[in-house]
């Protein structure tokens, strides 16, 4: 990693990232209805989703600016790490009582992914009071103004983390982060990540995620000319390929369709890209076959998959030597963690860190569904190889699942909601005494 850079000063108010979102604020009821308060807290969102932090060149400076002035206002230590020159990372910190106690880590991402302004009813960084969200890192320190408000001290110290490049790979952000004396310091006995929406009344968690393996697939042959039919051109060779690839695809998908697995329990493979052709200024040759070609994938792993079966497919049978074909991994993440063993948090009694989430999302009068492996890939995966229990959650019931489209949104009663139900978890986590917990089990926390 490039450079580490450490500054102490005040502190910043956490925002947007957890939920790797650029949405919109959906204002159901007329303004008129809303307490002054709300109104703030609505306010205050509304000027962070303004600051276009989209990649490839998020303003980090603008949003870190941002985010330090929101944790003085909250009465939180601030620190800015520059693990890696030019992608600052933002930690806050609330001391409890009992510092000795494992740390409890709210993490968030303050980098979203590239939009497509024309496409969507009103710009994204407008944070235009009909559609715009970015929510998770908020709701954590709007939850926490009003514990202090309330007068609440936590016996177990908590911290915030605010973290560029997830929407990247997360290698100069999170990932450096883990490795850092900083974070070995912080002695963090359980992380809280972004999770996904859900269109019903439950809201949804997630003790694992599917890791990541984007490569290129290319293929080499002979030129030839447009006419010629012929055995071998770069482009037969890689459509047989991708036929192989599409039957797979279609055979994990309909598990999907049929019921029988959920979304993060089946291997995905999609095409990101197909390159080939011969350029010319306005367009391609059209009567030469090309000597070569390429295409891009997008695989999702399971924790449960087993990985030397799909490396042998994808060497055998997607991209065999015997047809001039080659593949390189733009990124392999495994799916188990440093120890060996699948990475993924138990999500049932036998973690007392559970219990006392379950709780407490009952508490504000929450329901949790099933918990669930998270399609895609978070911050979380580098907790979780480290043996660090780590759950993504994202209070958004009620809400349509839009993750990267266009007009992504979250309704303002469900956002200030969604502040009530962290305020219950944070409080319920960081009080040693303020649970069922066992004696046993209360040893782990």
């Amino acid at each position: 990693m490039a450079s580490k850079k450490s500054s102490t000063r005040a502190s910043p108010m956490a925002a947007a990232a957890a939920a790797s979102l650029l949405l919109s604020l959906l204002l159901i009821h007329p303004v008129s209805a809303v307490s002054s308060d709300a109104d703030e807290v609505i306010s205050r969102f509304r000027d962070y989703l303004r600051i276009d932090t989209a990649q490839p060149a998020p303003d980090y400076a603008a949003a870190v600016a941002f985010l330090r002035g929101q944790a003085d206002a909250a009465g939180l230590e601030a620190r800015t790490l520059e693990l890696v020159a030019g992608k600052p990372l933002l930690l806050l910190r609330w001391p409890g009582r009992r510092p000795s106690l494992p740390s409890l880590l709210l993490n968030s991402h303050t980098d979203v992914v590239p939009s497509e302004p024309h496409k969507w009813e009103h710009p994204p960084f407008s944070a235009a009071l009909d559609e715009d969200m970015k929510c998770v890192g908020m709701q954590y320190l709007e939850a926490i103004r009003r514990l202090r408000s309330a007068g609440f001290v936590p016996d177990r110290n908590i911290y915030l983390t605010f973290v560029p490049d997830e929407e990247i790979g997360g290698h100069e952000g999170i990932e450096a982060f883990v490795a850092s004396k900083e974070f070995k310091d912080m002695n963090v006995g359980l992380v809280l990540d972004e999770g996904l929406a859900s269109p019903g009344e439950e809201y949804r968690v997630f003790y694992g995620e599917r890791s990541p393996w984007w490569l290129t697939i290319k293929a080499k042959g002979a030129p030839g000319h447009g006419a010629k039919l012929y055995d071998g051109s770069a482009m037969e060779n890689l459509m047989k390929s991708v036929e192989a690839i599409r039957r797979f695809r279609t055979s994990q998908f309909d598990l999907v369709k049929s019921g029988a697995k959920a979304e993060g329990d089946v291997v995905s493979v999609n095409f990101a890209y197909l390159k080939a052709g011969t350029p010319t200024p306005t367009g391609f040759v059209m009567n030469l076959q090309p000597s070569e070609a390429e295409i891009g994938l997008d695989i999702r792993l399971p924790p449960s998959v087993h990985t030397e079966a799909l490396e042998k497919r994808l060497a055998e049978e997607w991209a065999p030597s015997s047809r001039n074909l080659t593949f390189e991994f733009k990124q392999k993440a495994s799916v188990l963690d440093n120890f060996g063993k699948p990475a993924v948090t138990p999500a049932d009694s036998s973690n007392a860190w559970w219990v006392l989430f379950e709780e407490a999302v009952k508490r504000a009068g929450g329901k949790l569904g099933k918990p669930e492996i998270f399609p895609a890939s978070t911050d979380a995966r580098y907790f979780r190889e480290l043996g660090l229990p780590a759950f993504g959650f994202s209070p958004m019931a009620n809400t349509p699942i839009l993750l990267h489209d266009h007009n992504e949104f979250l309704s303002k009663d469900e956002y200030l909601k969604g502040i009530g139900i962290y305020k219950s978890i944070i409080r319920t986590l960081a009080t040693l005494k303020d649970s069922n917990v066992d004696d046993e089990s209360r040893a782990e926390l």
